[in-house]
């Protein structure tokens, strides 16, 4: 079986499971998706990060809740980056189980840290058995402190297929140092989770796009299906090119963080970018063109507007992944640090 077989089959099989509701941890695990990047030494299926993209693809398209975004994108991923422990692998092999529930913090330049110490806005803290947070020393050199959650203040966001929290972190827990490089590692944590989020926001638009294309085939005004008007012929050949650029730089994206490419932070912020903003276009158009019965509580548009519009946000906005790629080159960014980086 080639990998384009391979990944059009676990993309039917998620296409399938995800139609019938939210999986919980446990269902997620039997299907393996857990553990799809964990080595199979330690339980996982010892597959790569192309692999979880079209899972989260699929998860976008379902506007999919739960704990895999957190779990298996953030904490399978910042502890594979780590130097290997008898406790790391343990902890590993009990998130590919679906033994342990993961939240993962970034505490550092850039973050949202109070006084208090207290971080912001932790995808899934509220319900984590397990809390990574990604510290610096007193020299800036990143590591990782493994704790167990306290009592997290929930955060209310736009979207609520997801749920964010407020940890306090406090002295104490397990020090791990990354495997190799640590800012690269870092970078590395990030690229993954703005590449992440652009494969939902690809998945929410083509379901958008799929929904608004039969809507107009199906609604008759004048004694004509609307689709049929050049207007709303426009809008939805304007969805389309918006969904097809996106696919491309989604799949460059993927590619160039699965080959480690030195360029995958180039790739990963076109595509974070492009398809989130891309997103919110697309859903909002969606949302016009469904009439009025797109803004009722009952049509669901507004589930992917909505989460559209927080993977916009979350991980660097267009604006700050813009500035990202131009501060690579002065004569663009005038002098902007070329060590630009976000929340």
């Amino acid at each position: 079986m080639s990998i384009d077989e391979l990944h059009d089959e676990l993309r039917t099989v998620a296409r399938q499971v995800l139609g019938r509701g939210d999986p919980d941890l446990a269902r997620l695990a039997a299907l393996g998706w857990l553990g799809l990047e964990v080595p199979e030494a330690l339980d996982g299926a010892g597959a790569t990060f192309a692999e979880v993209a079209v899972v989260l693809e699929e998860m976008g398209r379902a506007t999919t809740a739960g704990p895999y975004f957190a779990t298996a994108v953030l904490g399978a991923g910042t502890l594979g980056m780590l130097e290997p422990t008898p406790e790391r692998d343990d902890l590993l092999r009990r998130v590919a189980n679906g033994d342990c529930r993961i939240a993962v913090a970034f505490d550092g330049q850039n973050d949202v840290v109070g006084e208090d110490g207290g971080i912001d806005f932790v995808a899934d803290a509220a319900r984590a058995d397990r809390l990574l947070v990604v510290a610096r020393d007193p020299g800036g050199n990143p590591f990782v402190v493994s704790v167990t959650p306290g009592d997290p203040e929930p955060r209310p966001v736009v979207d609520a297929t997801r749920g964010f929290a407020r940890v306090t972190v406090t002295n104490g827990g397990d020090r791990w140092r990354f495997a190799g490089d640590p800012e690269a590692a870092v970078r590395r944590l990030r690229d993954r989770a703005a590449v992440a989020l652009a494969c939902d926001s690809l998945g929410l638009s083509e379901a958008m796009l799929e929904a608004t294309v039969a809507y107009a085939g199906a609604r008759k005004q004048f004694g004509r299906a609307i689709g049929s008007f050049q207007a709303v012929k426009h809008a939805c050949a304007d969805m389309l090119v918006l969904v097809s650029l996106g696919r491309e730089l989604v799949r460059a994206a993927v590619e160039a963080l699965v080959a480690d490419d030195p360029e995958a932070s180039v790739a990963a912020s076109m595509a974070k970018a492009y398809v989130c903003g891309a997103a919110v276009e697309v859903a909002g158009k969606a949302m016009q063109l469904h009439g009025g019965i797109g803004y009722t509580w009952e049509s669901g548009v507004h589930t992917y507007l909505k989460r559209a519009t927080l993977n916009r946000t979350w991980f660097g906005s267009p604006a700050a992944h813009r500035r990202r790629i131009a501060a690579r080159y002065p004569s663009m960014a005038q002098g902007s640090d070329r060590s630009v980086s976000f929340p």
